[in-house]
């Protein structure tokens, strides 16, 4: 099945929404006529409509918002995913400052859609019946788009399906929409999708180029989009009522199960269309498992990308590789190493080592560090996706070694080597009998048999330069191995974000089904045995053996580093029960100079950064220029 893409561009604004009409049209703004009595006039005004979508891609961060050529504070870093020496705590969205409105942009978006579907069918008789309802159908798709894009951060929101017209010196009051209940902006997002996926094709010789939605794309997003609404209804608990008694905060929880067959539904649509991406995948063959993963995310062919924004050098550029690329292999920008995963997402997937608790094993019986020969020892049984997401330390990448060291340990190894701080310690490693780095421009130290090492390896970690590895891992996804170190500049990259694959669309089918429940856990359990297959992890046993999280986990482990798993937090309610008080772990390699082997130490954040996430933060607080422009609006709880 064919993908489907859309370029971000940069196009003159079409102005015909703010045009008014004279009897002596105005020379320089364009009219209605010059955009919808043409397909070229359309296709602009929807370019301007897709390129505006808010979609949580490479240029996102909720530091900063969408579309913000920074990638620092990236979003993996505040959920646990990854660790970052620019953001070092959880945080909710920044509205302000730095990025673009969320709130006033989307209804300007809405505003779009809602002149594009008013104003269209007057021009009907110049186009065939199915080329406008596929317009009209995306329109509706993309206002959607946006209405999710408010309701699952700020609850109720006003619902403005006609454009709303002004006249100099005449009252406001018709301006001033206030927020309807959540449940009916949920209920108007199923609405756009279904208008969308309805009038959309499956297929069309128009979207050759894969610019457009299709009606698959609205049932993948419209899966997402229910699965989310019924979270809310089962697990929120934060509520807001206005004085008419309209639930702006929160959703009936007897609404869950409709949300979730809705959900499951739009899922199943997909069935048969798209598929699991296995080009180079073996059921035997743990490198080629690895490597299928890895291509899963650069070729253009895949069958399992379903909607994506797509860059282009040299006119749409993000900066991905500059800002995450291991610390050797850094470009001219001098950026490196911002997304650091944490070991407790390493932890997640099977194959390594663990006690009985979960954790990495990394002690033997005696309480001594665990030796080995190489570092990628440690995870020589390690599920193939986890090295296809994360760089291990010792693992290749661009043809070097990637070197992630905390030091070298001279104290004796013979009897075994005993723990370097007590377990649970917070307290910095000692300096007796440690080799340390600060920095990269570091002391080569040389070992007893004449040969010299680096003693935090040439990505780190250094004990005074956080552009190094920070938790003794560096991020493996979305970086482009072909691109030569002196390219890797900020704006210089453009590989293509995936916003809709179709592993997502059979995770949220799985996780509708199971919350639906009886029959449907079959169905549950044996999609996430597919897509446990396609990443190398054991199968799981039997569908009695599974639970919620096990879902759940399923996916943190599939979407990691895909900018899911910070939406995904907010809608099941556990950002705050699983962050509250919590130090992510790191894994710090080190090499026995005595020994002439390696061993790892387990150990929280030497930063001892504490992260805490504010309940309230589940709905964002609405703008105060918006509350202040209309009396009508209510503020959310705790703001």
């Amino acid at each position: 099945m064919k993908r489907y893409i859309y370029i971000l561009l940069t196009i003159l604004a079409v102005c015909a929404s703010a045009c008014r009409k004279l009897n002596i049209p105005p020379q320089n703004i364009i009219q209605d006529p010059d955009v919808f009595s043409t397909p070229a006039g359309i296709q602009a005004y929807m370019a301007r409509l897709y390129s505006e979508l808010p979609i949580e891609d490479f240029r996102y961060s909720p530091q900063r918002g969408l579309n913000f050529f920074w990638i620092i504070s990236p979003t993996p870093a505040t959920t646990g995913e990854a660790l970052s020496r620019d953001q070092t705590s959880s945080m909710q969205e920044n509205l302000g400052g730095w990025n673009w409105d969320i709130w006033s942009g989307s209804y300007t978006v809405i505003h779009d859609c809602d002149y594009l579907i008013q104003t269209l069918p007057s021009y009907a008789k110049n186009f065939t019946t199915a080329q406008v309802n596929a317009w009209l159908g995306e329109a509706y798709f993309v206002r959607g788009m946006t209405y999710f894009a408010l309701v699952k951060r700020f609850g109720g929101v006003p619902i403005v399906n006609k454009t709303l017209d002004y006249k100099v010196g005449t009252s406001t009051d018709a301006l001033k929409v206030p927020r309807s209940s959540e449940k009916a902006v949920w209920d108007q997002v199923a609405s756009d999708f279904d208008f969308a996926i309805a009038n959309l094709p499956a297929a069309n010789a128009d979207y050759s180029d894969g610019s457009r939605a299709n009606k698959y794309v609205a049932a993948a997003f419209e899966s997402r989009a229910m699965l989310y609404a019924g979270s809310v209804a089962k697990y929120n608990n934060i509520t807001l009522f206005d004085g008419s008694q309209n639930q702006l905060c929160g959703i009936p929880a007897s609404a869950a199960s409709a949300y979730f067959q809705k959900s499951y539904d739009a899922a199943k649509m997909l069935e048969g269309v798209y598929n699991l991406y296995l080009k180079a995948w073996s059921a035997t063959d743990k490198a080629a498992q690895y490597q299928n993963f890895v291509n899963l995310f650069s070729d253009a062919s895949s069958p399992e990308s379903i909607f994506v924004r797509e860059y282009k050098y040299p006119n749409s550029v993000h900066g991905y590789d500059a800002y995450n690329v291991p610390r050797q292999l850094i470009g001219p920008n001098g950026y490196s190493a911002e997304v650091n995963p944490t070991l407790d997402f390493v932890e997640m997937f099977g194959g390594v080592p663990k006690n009985t608790d979960g954790t990495i094993q990394t002690l033997d019986a005696s309480g001594h560090y665990i030796l080995y020969n190489n570092t990628m020892d440690l995870f020589a049984n390690a599920e193939p996706r986890l090295r296809a997401t994360v760089i291990l330390p010792g693992d290749a990448f661009k043809g070097q070694n990637i070197e992630m060291r905390r030091g070298i340990y001279t104290g004796a190894a013979a009897g075994g080597i005993s723990r370097l701080l007590p377990a649970g310690s917070r307290s910095q490693y000692p300096a007796t009998n440690l080799v340390q780095s600060s920095n990269a421009s570091q002391t080569p130290f040389t070992l007893p048999d004449g040969t010299k090492m680096n003693p935090a390896g040439l990505s780190g970690t250094f004990t005074g330069d956080q552009t190094c590895s920070l938790s003794g891992f560096s991020v493996r996804k979305w970086l482009n191995p072909n691109l030569p170190t002196s390219q890797v500049l900020e704006n210089n990259e453009d590989q293509t974000w995936i916003e809709m694959r179709y592993a997502e669309v059979l995770l949220n089918r799985a996780e509708a089904a199971y919350e639906l429940g009886g029959a449907n856990i079959t169905d549950a359990f044996n999609i996430i045995n597919q897509i446990r297959s396609r990443a190398g992890a054991t199968l799981l046993a039997g569908a009695g053996s599974m639970a919620i999280d096990t879902i759940r986990m399923e996916r943190r482990k599939e979407l990691a580093f895909e900018n899911k798993t910070y939406w995904d937090l907010r809608r099941w309610r556990t950002f705050d029960k699983e962050q509250n008080g919590t130090i992510y772990k790191i894994l710090m390699p080190f090499y026995s100079s005595q020994a002439g082997k390696y061993f790892f130490d387990s150990r929280t954040d030497e930063r001892n950064d504490v992260y805490t996430y504010d309940p309230k933060w589940y709905y964002e607080q609405i703008p105060q220029g918006a509350i202040s422009k209309s009396t009508n609006l209510v503020q959310n709880p705790g703001y």
